[in-house]
């Protein structure tokens, strides 16, 4: 086995953190971000950390779809199949707007440079340097007032 990188690091402490807080079940983790893309090779990443400890781990993307589309096509399906597992979603802003935000048991959002961070997001990750990503803590005092919706 080779050392860990920073990001291995850090998708370590955020498993061991999910884990830790939501053990069994069936369990919704949202990855979210300004750039689906970039929620989608975060979100392989951290199934591939959850996958290592043994934990079944599904992935989906938001795609297009509102939370009428998140609820029918991807929550409920999970759901109702019961069992131990994980399903990682994901996508863009929407994933933690006001109406979806609820969904999830633990969300992440990346965020790069100057990005604003999202309030309601349970870590907020650093990504300007991927090989280096970090964990920062909401400071609300620097966050326009209409992200603390």
């Amino acid at each position: 086995m080779t050392a860990p990188t920073a990001a291995r690091a850090l998708l370590e402490d955020l498993v061991d953190e999910f884990l830790r807080d939501y053990p069994r079940g069936a369990r919704l983790l949202a990855v979210a971000s300004p750039s689906a893309t970039r929620s989608a090779s975060f979100a392989d990443d951290l199934a591939d950390a959850l996958r290592s400890r043994g934990v079944a781990v599904s992935v989906a993307a938001q795609d297009d779809r509102d939370e009428a589309g998140l609820r029918a096509d991807i929550v409920a399906p999970f759901r109702a199949a019961g069992g131990d597992a994980v399903e990682v979603v994901s996508g863009t802003t929407a994933l933690l707007a006001e109406r979806t935000r609820g969904l999830w048991h633990f969300s992440v959002w990346l965020l790069e440079g100057d990005e604003v961070p999202h309030t309601a997001a349970t870590a907020l990750i650093d990504v300007t340097d991927p090989e280096a990503p970090t964990r920062r803590l909401a400071d609300y005092c620097a966050v326009p007032p209409s992200f603390l919706t």
